[in-house]
């Protein structure tokens, strides 16, 4: 069946009722998704995870954040696992900052990745350079679309 609300009810990121308010909101459906005809007012956030790398090669594992950070201590080729299933949109950011000594370290991707324009970025490479790279998938991560928000950000 169908419920409609009229009112205002304060709920975070999961859905769920902030304490203090006295309106009570559930969302049930056999998919999961929650549908709104008005709006939906409370606060986003995404997850965050440090990333390290060993032997050259660094796993974003994206089931466990939105946002990850890496300073590079070598070169590094990326690997990006567990994308949700083909149909679900999902994007996720990499604040990659080069080390202190200023070594500019490499950086390799997956082959998956479609960059902006056909061209890989060039990574800063000054000490403490930071770099933002974005990726998007909706395909379980047959084809990632990355592109540079922002570069040299120190």
């Amino acid at each position: 069946g169908t419920s409609e609300f009229n009112g205002t009810v304060d709920v975070d990121a999961d859905f769920a009722v902030r304490s203090g308010t006295t309106d009570k909101f559930t969302v049930a459906s056999s998919s999961g998704d929650a549908v709104s005809s008005g709006s939906i007012k409370g606060t986003y956030e995404e997850g965050f995870a440090t990333v390290t790398s060993s032997g050259g090669a660094a796993t974003l594992d994206l089931s466990t954040a939105n946002y990850f950070a890496h300073t590079l201590s070598e070169a590094t080729t990326y690997t990006f696992s567990n994308p949700p299933s083909s149909g679900t949109a999902f994007t996720f950011t990499l604040e990659l900052k080069q080390n202190s000594g200023g070594s500019s370290y490499a950086t390799t991707w997956p082959a998956s990745v479609d960059w902006a324009g056909g061209t890989e970025p060039t990574d800063s490479s000054g000490a403490n350079d930071v770099d933002i790279l974005v990726f998007t998938t909706r395909d379980g991560g047959t084809t990632y679309f990355g592109f540079q928000s922002g570069a040299d950000m120190s």
